[in-house]
């Protein structure tokens, strides 16, 4: 570069420097804001550490204030993952205003973009929900109430978790013997073989299976079915038209998630709602579905889509659409408290949420409450944070896994 080159740049760099400045950002509709934490919260609430902790099988993420106010959440799927929980997700956010957190979700991801996918968000997921609890027990709210307000107290829910390992009869008998023990007034059958290219768990067993569920347990209980992506367009579309004649309600992930172009010709062939998203994480396929009636019921996971900062911003587009929510929720456990605490904050929410039940639970010692369905129904926890409480002796107990 010639010298005089050289020095034209030199002057002229302040005024690049400062266009860049004030050049706005355009943030996407689906990214903008939801929570202003900083208005709910007088002082900042400095995180002082975040820890990945292991008790036998167990896995949680406990973040701690600076005030000494720790906050836990207790994880999901993530074992796979510790090395980028550890190395890259934990120190974007530890020192940091618990108050931007809706920031720090985005920033985390913004360094880590290559890394996107349910690999990346569940991690983070687990980071945000501790840091939720922690900002509950600082201002003695339950997080519901941080997300802007309570609007339900009881939260009814569809019995899930069904297998394809069973036969069509003894499918139906677990949930005939789970309505019966629940008082709840809709179940999901898995249907299909999963994956499978059309292919069923064994010839016959979808048909048999929902005509069965339907005749044993009336027009009383709502049925939903899940193929978890079993069919190509042609035969979703027939296998809907089945279910639709059955009165089915709702009509999950007929083909396989990332065939959307197939899964829209599903929806646009039915007058029965499709429903998916469990497997997705990034908002722009979310609101493009929604924008073009992929899905008629948006379903992201709360772990899988990278938290409840971003599960809501997917139930404020389905809102703006006329849609519903229904997040997908695998656990009953401990973790359920996160699902509760969404469900009673979130208005858009379907009139079922799913909760997995394939027989009475036995009580739990080592946490409160032990979440159970009374007539169709689970409350939601009005103690503080997440709304869950754990044996401090259990957690002493854990190994506080380190980075390396």
């Amino acid at each position: 570069m010639h010298r005089r080159e050289l020095l034209r740049l030199s002057f002229a760099l302040p005024a690049i420097l400062k266009a860049e400045k004030d050049y706005p950002r355009t943030v996407p509709e689906y990214e903008k804001p939801l929570f202003d934490l900083h208005k709910q919260f007088r002082s900042a609430v400095k995180i002082a550490s975040i820890e990945y902790l292991r008790n036998g099988r167990s896995t949680f993420v406990r973040a701690t204030s600076s005030d000494g106010v720790a906050g836990i959440v207790r994880t999901k799927e993530i074992e796979d993952f510790v090395p980028l929980l550890l190395n890259k997700i934990i120190p974007a956010f530890q020192g940091k205003d618990a108050r931007d957190l809706e920031t720090l979700v985005d920033d985390v991801y913004i360094r880590n973009y290559k890394l996107a996918g349910q690999p990346f968000w569940s991690p983070v997921a687990a980071v945000e929900q501790s840091i939720w609890d922690l900002l509950g027990r600082t201002a003695r709210k339950p997080v519901a109430e941080l997300m802007g307000g309570i609007v339900r107290r009881e939260i009814p829910v569809y019995l899930s978790g069904s297998g394809r390992e069973t036969t069509a009869e003894q499918e139906v008998d677990v949930y005939v013997r789970g309505v019966q023990e629940t008082n709840a007034k809709a179940v999901k059958f898995k249907i299909g073989g999963r994956m499978s290219r059309n292919a069923d768990a064994y010839p016959g067993r979808t048909k048999t299976m929902v005509e069965l569920a339907r005749k044993r347990l009336g027009d009383g209980v709502v049925l939903y079915a899940d193929a978890n992506g079993s069919y190509d367009a042609k035969v979703g579309i027939e296998v809907g038209r089945m279910l639709q004649g059955l009165g089915f309600k709702f009509f999950e992930e007929p083909c396989p998630w990332e065939e959307v172009s197939e899964t829209k010709l599903v929806a646009d062939a039915l007058e029965m709602p499709v429903a998916g998203g469990e497997q997705d994480s990034s908002l722009w396929k979310f609101q493009d579905m929604v924008n073009r009636g992929v899905v008629n019921i948006v379903q992201p996971d709360l772990n899988y889509s990278g938290g409840l900062i971003r599960s809501a911003r997917v139930a404020r587009m389905a809102r703006k659409a006329g849609i519903t929510i229904v997040p997908h929720n695998t656990q009953s456990d401990s973790a359920a408290c996160k699902m509760l605490q969404f469900a009673a904050a979130i208005p858009n929410i379907g009139p079922y949420m799913e909760f997995p039940y394939r027989s009475r639970p036995k009580p739990v010692s080592w946490y409160t409450p032990n979440f159970t369905i009374k007539d169709g129904k689970i409350k939601v926890p009005e103690t503080t944070g997440l709304g869950v409480e754990y044996d401090p002796a259990y957690l002493k107990a854990a190994e506080i896994v380190k980075a390396t």
